[in-house]
């Protein structure tokens, strides 16, 4: 059996009020590109049954709007450990995980390092190792559960940022 990954980097976030980091939101161009990184998802097929998010708010927003995006209802799941999670953090989340078609969605600097660690080979693609807001990788591996992920194993499908979409 197969499994896939979807690793996608929250949207564009707004700096405008002054509140802490974990309650920022997005802001327009977030909201624009997290619709397009949806579309895209949805018109090539790659439908999480299960989106595991930070809980902080530009995570959560970006799963919202993709979410809405899709058309589908997947089982999400907040998780406080993936805010600024670390690789080892995020693999614990994907090791638990139950779906066939599992997205993490969290931020940087976690989840290019996590992006870098997972796959066998990267994709060719500039912007992979600084993984843009919004970037979004798909990936598969040949396992049965995901507690059998282990590192260097993720076949990259597809990657995408907002800007391939514009």
């Amino acid at each position: 059996m197969t499994k896939r990954l979807i690793l996608i980097r929250h949207a564009k976030s707004s700096w405008d009020a002054p509140f802490d980091d974990h309650a920022r939101t997005l802001n327009d161009k977030g909201r624009t590109g997290a619709t397009a990184v949806g579309d895209w998802l949805r018109a090539n097929t790659y439908l999480p049954d299960e989106i595991y998010s930070s809980d902080a708010a530009r995570t959560r927003e970006t799963t919202d709007v993709i979410v809405t995006a899709l058309g589908t209802a997947p089982t999400i799941v907040l998780k406080a450990n993936m805010y600024h999670g670390q690789p080892a953090a995020l693999m614990g989340v994907l090791q638990q995980a139950k779906g066939d078609t599992v997205a993490l969605v969290a931020h940087n600097p976690g989840i290019a390092f996590f992006a870098e660690q997972i796959v066998a080979q990267p994709p060719d693609h500039r912007r992979f190792f600084d993984y843009p807001t919004c970037a979004t990788l798909v990936c598969d591996f040949p396992i049965n559960d995901w507690a059998e992920a282990v590192s260097r194993s993720g076949q990259v499908v597809d990657f995408v940022v907002p800007k391939d979409l514009a």
